[in-house]
C-alpha cells in the first residue's frame, strides 16, 4: 500500500493513546456502541487478561507516533470457535482517510497464520459506510445483518457481520 507502518504488540504505556484514539470516535456514533468515552482504569483488564500470542492489540507507528491499533477479540470462548477472532481497527482523527486503515488491515491478514486464526469478522454499524467498504476492500463479505440491534441516541442501527476466511 505504501505506507511505511512500524506495527508491533502494544504494551500498558501505549493504553493511555489507545484509549485517546478509541474515544475519539464515541461522539460520532458511527464506530462503537459505547456513549460516553472509555478510561484508561475500564480497559486495564481487557488489555492484560487476553492470549497476546493469538489475540494480541497492534499499535501502528508512523514517525515513532501512534496512529492507529487493530485488536484480535475471541469470537467466542469455547475452544472450537478458536480459529475465529473479532477483529477491530481504530485510526487517529487526524489519520482517517489516509490509507493507514487498509495498511493495517493488510498487516492484520498477513499475521492471522502466526495467530492461528482461519476466519476474521467485523461487527460494524450499517451506518458506517467508510468501515464496510474498506473491509470489502479486503474481500471481506456480508454473512449476516442484526437489523436494529444498536441504539444510538434513540435511533436503532443495524449491525452488520463482515466475515473473512484467511
Amino acid at each position: 500500500m505504501g505506507i511505511a507502518l512500524e506495527v508491533m504488540n502494544a504494551t500498558e504505556q501505549d493504553l493511555p493513546t489507545i484509549v485517546d484514539i478509541y474515544n475519539s470516535t464515541v461522539a460520532s456514533r458511527m464506530v462503537t456502541a459505547d456513549l460516553e468515552p472509555v478510561t484508561v482504569e475500564s480497559r486495564m483488564k481487557w488489555f492484560h487478561e487476553r492470549d497476546w500470542a493469538t489475540r494480541p492489540i497492534w499499535v501502528a507507528r508512523q514517525g515513532g507516533q501512534i496512529v492507529g491499533w487493530v485488536s484480535f477479540q475471541p469470537y467466542y470462548a469455547r475452544e472450537a470457535y478458536r480459529a475465529t477472532a473479532e477483529l477491530s481497527i481504530y485510526i487517529g482523527s487526524d489519520y482517517r482517510g489516509s490509507g493507514i486503515g487498509g495498511a493495517l488491515l493488510e498487516h492484520a491478514l498477513r499475521g492471522c497464520d502466526k495467530l492461528g486464526i482461519k476466519t476474521l469478522i467485523g461487527l460494524v454499524f450499517g451506518h458506517n459506510e467508510p468501515s464496510l467498504r474498506l473491509l470489502a476492500k479486503f474481500g471481506f463479505q456480508q454473512w449476516g445483518l442484526l437489523p436494529g440491534a444498536c441504539e444510538l441516541d434513540g435511533i436503532e442501527r443495524d449491525v452488520v457481520l463482515m466475515g473473512r476466511k484467511v
